[in-house]
């Protein structure tokens, strides 16, 4: 394809086979001269060198721009380059100036845009104008932004119940976009507010909002430094969230001991070469985990009940030296039931379902013993499975044990992985936020908000499944994507009236449509805001529940590109007309008006609008880290008694979860590579231990299909992945996300959350040939 601009050309010969695929030996350290032989050049080849240096230098810096691809907190003392390698690749893939043409629409129809994978998708450039796909059409065509927002208007108004519609969020939605689109569907008349913590933390919200009344991570950035033992579960920060490293390895130099608990041997947790210190770049690094325990999938839950048992039987051999008996006496409740139930606990089952031997556990418990302060950190690893609420009970169950919470050094963090996400729940997307929030935005906006819980995002699947949603919202994401069941996920979205994506690039949920399909294109984090009253800025809420100012720092990519806050607000406007007295117009020129209203509302934000411009932000109040105040229903923090449940797995088969690639962001893939774990220039690979492969009959280099073995009987199929003998813990396989969400059924979710269970999938290997 030829343009009048080169700059604008899209990609149309990225290459997104795995014709060229290369497997390598893993890596046993993360970053160091590796990471900066990719990062720069990336930066430039994606931005230019003008445009990549007012972007990095800007990146996670007070007076400048929030990084989109993580959660993880900024240190009170910013360096000259606080970013990390994922964290430039993301604001490269942003920022680049490549546009779509107009002429791409009518070149490109919806068929044709399907049969590219998501990387082929976000290499074509930055969406510049806003499309539209009629009924009955397989193209989008350029429509103006009040057409857009008239036929948004048209679907919504039409429905026979607002309930009719879901409005979906991405964690890189900022607090203010946040706050006023959950304002707007309220607005409407629907609780409908899924978002991506569904799909990730949300078990972790439940089960710590249960046990210590507030569902955040209860601890600071500096409590790293100051911790005595830091334990890792199901999380790989060197891909993940790679600037936490750099908070290990200053524990780790204060006397930190780390212990990593994971099925996969991860490159960052084994050793770190910090890019800016010289040791990192020509010395050997830092090694982090003193112990790695290699556990089996879902096996975390049996693994933390035989440690509180080892902790409590220390107890019984030396009485009064080992509790915190002051701490459980005055701060907790339910601690005899629990020590009953643990003392129960049956070896033999945590043998089976941890796949560890018993003097690990032992060395692990030596150590939680041995330690004043203790932080415990999780992600997906823990979240995703049946058992993940009552698993994340068990860390509090153990933290509670020894008084490992409020005080410097200790207690739950879990890491969150999109950068506002936990903003955004603050901001009230969710479907089932509490009465007293409701009744706040009553008080200030003068209209009754919805009381009756809505969807969340597996039930806003089954929804539109099932011919009860009809209109799918999506401000920012890639939902089809990211959600599992893909077999049946798309033919849901495909049923509905109308779906709206607002976006920066192409996604997969581009071309899943419904009948009627738009794409908004809207402004980037990296980009300047500017409104009536002047350039504006938006803020965030990281994983430590630090909030602060973002604000962008280069042109916009295009004449037009709406920001999230006016895309809502005129989105509003159109749809809701005069039916409630909001003043939506003031919000799209100046965002202090929404942050005025943010103070009225959310808890935390007292004066907001003076707080949040004191460089760097400031912390929210959170009474279990802040004063050992707990707000649960009898005040106290909650030992609970949890039964253990062992997956059983057929002979013959394989327990599965998925992963990201190191050089990805949630579904969005940088490049085919997976330098960490060595894989190049491809992404359809499965990972098994190689006993495992030699007891099924197969072998490294080999393909074969995946077929997952469910309750509802549905033959689900991943095609054609190439074998990969690798170090994982037997009786698992690791394939990628969001490829292998093809495996996991919809209505396979946590108990309690109903997040999908994608890293705890059964499934059975099949030869075939490789790929012609």
């Amino acid at each position: 394809m030829e343009s009048r601009h080169p700059q604008s050309t899209p990609r149309p010969d990225v290459d997104d086979s795995d014709a060229g695929l290369v497997v390598s030996a893993p890596k046993r350290s993360a970053a160091g001269l590796p990471s900066l032989s990719e990062t720069l050049p990336h930066a430039v080849a994606e931005m230019g060198p003008v445009r990549a240096w007012q972007a990095l230098r800007a990146l996670n810096q007070k007076d400048g721009f929030d990084c989109m691809s993580c959660a993880w907190p900024d240190p009170p003392d910013r360096k000259l380059a606080e970013f990390c390698e994922n964290g430039a690749k993301a604001v490269g893939w942003e920022a680049e100036p490549l546009r779509i043409p107009t002429e791409f629409w009518a070149e490109n129809s919806l068929t044709d845009l399907a049969s590219h994978a998501e990387f082929w998708l976000g290499q074509q450039g930055r969406l510049v104008e806003p499309v539209y796909k009629a009924a009955g059409s397989d193209n989008y065509r350029p429509i103006s932004w009040d057409d857009a927002f008239g036929i948004i208007a048209r679907e919504l108004n039409a429905l026979d119940s607002p309930d009719e519609a879901t409005f979906y969020t991405s964690g890189r939605t900022s607090n203010e976009a946040a706050f006023i689109y959950q304002l707007f569907v309220r607005a409407f008349g629907t609780n409908n507010l899924p978002d991506c913590s569904n799909m990730c933390h949300e078990s972790t919200g439940l089960a710590l909002g249960d046990t210590i009344g507030v569902g955040k991570s209860a601890v600071s950035y500096t409590d790293f430094a100051k911790s005595d033992l830091i334990i890792v579960m199901g999380q790989n920060p060197g891909t993940c969230h790679p600037r936490m490293l750099t908070a290990l390895e200053e524990a780790k130099r204060a006397g930190a001991s780390i212990v990593a608990v994971n099925p996969l041997p991860e490159a960052g947790l084994i050793n770190f070469r910090n890019p800016q210190r010289p040791r990192g770049l020509i010395g050997k690094g830092t090694d982090l985990a003193d112990q790695f325990l290699q556990i089996r999938l879902a096996g975390d839950m049996a693994m933390l009940q035989a440690l509180s048992k080892r902790v409590l039987e220390a107890e019984r051999a030396a009485p009064g030296t080992v509790l915190d008996h002051a701490f459980i006496e005055e701060h907790c409740e339910g601690f005899e039931e629990f020590a009953a139930h643990v003392a129960q606990l049956d070896e033999a089952q945590v043998s089976a379902a941890t796949g560890l031997r018993a003097e690990e556990i032992d060395e692990l418990a030596a150590r939680y013993l041995k330690a004043e302060r203790v932080i415990v950190t999780w992600a997906m690893g823990l979240t995703q499975h049946k058992k993940a609420v009552p698993t994340i009970k068990e860390i509090v169950n153990l933290l509670l044990l020894r008084g490992n919470i409020g005080k410097p050094g200790a207690g739950p963090s879990p890491i969150r992985g999109h950068s506002n996400v936990q903003g955004d729940r603050t901001m009230g997307i969710w479907e089932k936020m509490p009465p007293a929030f409701l009744d706040a935005v009553r008080d200030e906006f003068h209209f009754e908000p919805p009381r009756e819980p809505g969807d969340d995002v597996v039930d806003s699947v089954r929804g539109m499944r099932d011919g009860r949603i009809k209109v799918l919202v999506a401000l920012g994401g890639n939902l089809v994507h990211a959600i599992s069941d893909t077999g049946a996920a798309e033919p849901a979205i495909r049923k509905t009236r109308l779906s709206v994506q607002i976006s920066t690039k192409l996604n997969r949920s581009h071309v899943v449509t419904g009948e009627q399909a738009l794409i908004l294109p809207t402004l980037g984090r990296t980009e300047i805001d500017r409104q009536a009253a002047g350039e504006q800025f938006v803020t965030v809420e990281d994983t430590v529940c630090a909030v602060h100012a973002s604000s962008g720092r280069l042109e916009p990519i295009a004449p037009g590109v709406l920001s999230e806050v006016a895309i809502v607000s005129r989105m509003a406007r159109a749809v809701l007309g005069e039916s409630v007295p909001v003043d939506w117009r003031a919000f799209e020129n100046n965002y202090d008006v929404i942050r005025n209203h943010i103070e009225h509302v959310v808890p935390g934000f007292d004066d907001f609008n003076t707080r949040i411009r004191v460089p760097g932000g400031f912390v929210l109040p959170h009474g279990p880290r802040d004063a050992r105040r707990f707000p649960t229903a009898s005040g106290k923090a909650i030992f609970t008694v949890g039964e253990l449940e062992t997956i059983q797995v057929p002979p013959g088969r394989l327990l599965l979860q998925s992963v990201r690639s190191h050089d990805q962001f949630n579904t969005t893939t940088y490049s085919m590579n997976d330098r960490y774990r060595g894989v190049k220039k491809g992404r359809m690979v499965l990972f098994v231990h190689r006993d495992d492969l030699a007891s099924l009959g197969l072998a490294d280099g080999g393909y074969v299909d995946v077929h997952s073995e469910a309750p509802d009987g549905v033959d689900r199929v991943l095609r054609q992945l190439r074998l990969i003998a690798y170090p994982t813990a037997r009786g698992c396989a690791t394939a990628y996300f969001p490829e292998a969400n093809v495996l996991v059924p919809l209505d396979s979710t946590a108990e309690g959350s109903n997040t999908p269970a994608s890293k705890s999938v059964i499934v059975r290997l099949e030869r075939v040939p490789a790929p012609a």
